[in-house]
């Protein structure tokens, strides 16, 4: 992961996520924001993929969004999600965190045949191996291995496939 450039924070005691607007231009934000709320609720998964290439993602083929998961919309093009993987209800990926006085990014990168379960979150700069499934409700924090079950808070391999 690395520190976001350009968002040095004033002394004026705000955390930097009162400064979003200088990690990235705000209209493509903000474009960004309305097609992945879009992709949230689309039924269509082939149209979710193609929204999803629209903002620079990568998506393999048959990658499958379930109903309510989420993007990053400010980093989209740092997620590379492999084949044939299944991304859970209300599951988030994250490509960016904003922390007190910074601001990091990483990129995120889903191997194939990977299940995220639902209401799970990948945080940014985590590498899920091919073949892995991740529990509900896990918070994946860093990298998980191929061929194995994890899942938890923070998230650990719990068992080999």
């Amino acid at each position: 992961m690395r520190v976001l450039e350009g968002l040095q924070m004033p002394l004026e005691g705000k955390n930097a996520l009162n400064y979003w607007w200088r990690a990235k231009n705000p209209a493509i934000i903000f474009f960004n924001f309305l097609i992945v709320q879009l992709c949230r609720h689309l039924p269509s998964v082939s149209l979710k993929n193609g929204l999803y290439h629209l903002l620079g993602m990568k998506i393999g083929k048959n990658t499958a969004f379930a109903y309510g998961a989420t993007c990053d919309f400010f980093f989209p093009e740092l997620i590379e999600i492999g084949e044939n993987c299944v991304i859970g209800f209300n599951a988030t990926i994250l490509a960016h965190e904003f922390l007190i006085k910074s601001a990091n990014v990483g990129r995120v990168k889903i191997g194939d045949n990977v299940l995220i379960g639902a209401n799970s979150t990948v945080l940014a700069g985590v590498k899920i191996g091919s073949n892995a499934q991740i529990s509900a409700m896990s918070l994946v924090n860093s990298d998980i291995p191929p061929n194995c079950l994890a899942g938890g808070i923070p998230c650990r391999v719990i068992k080999k496939l």
